[in-house]
């Protein structure tokens, strides 16, 4: 059974910074692309950053481009977001998937059922 285990959230003054981690159980994350998502209170889970299975590739979505960095370290079945000058907007509850592609990710076709999240929260 895969188990995606999202951690490193937690409470950050605006402009501040926090990596996000992804472990997978049960499934080897180097044969997939891997997604980043959000759902903030009262709002849709929506796409925020993918990465192909190789690392090679990564997308973003528009308005975050520039303050959020996916990557990956398929030796350690692990994929990251980095975010940067966070601002209150960015208060959600973030949650990885897999994906066959970053298209896909990015369209919110994933593989897994969804984990626990880790929440973020931005404060200003």
């Amino acid at each position: 059974q895969v188990q995606l285990v999202e951690s490193g959230g937690g409470l950050v003054q605006a402009g501040g910074s926090v990596r996000l981690s992804c472990a997978a159980s049960g499934r080897t994350l180097s044969t997939v692309a891997v997604g980043w998502f959000r759902q903030a209170p009262g709002k849709e889970r929506e796409f925020v950053a993918a990465i192909s299975s190789s690392g090679r590739s990564t997308t973003y979505r528009n308005s975050l481009k520039g303050r959020f960095t996916i990557s990956r370290d398929n030796a350690k079945n692990t994929a990251y977001l980095q975010m940067s000058s966070l601002k209150p907007e960015d208060t959600a509850v973030y949650y990885c998937n897999t994906a066959g592609n970053i298209d896909q990710a990015s369209r919110g076709v994933t593989f897994d059922s969804w984990g626990q999240g880790t929440q973020v929260t931005v404060s200003s």
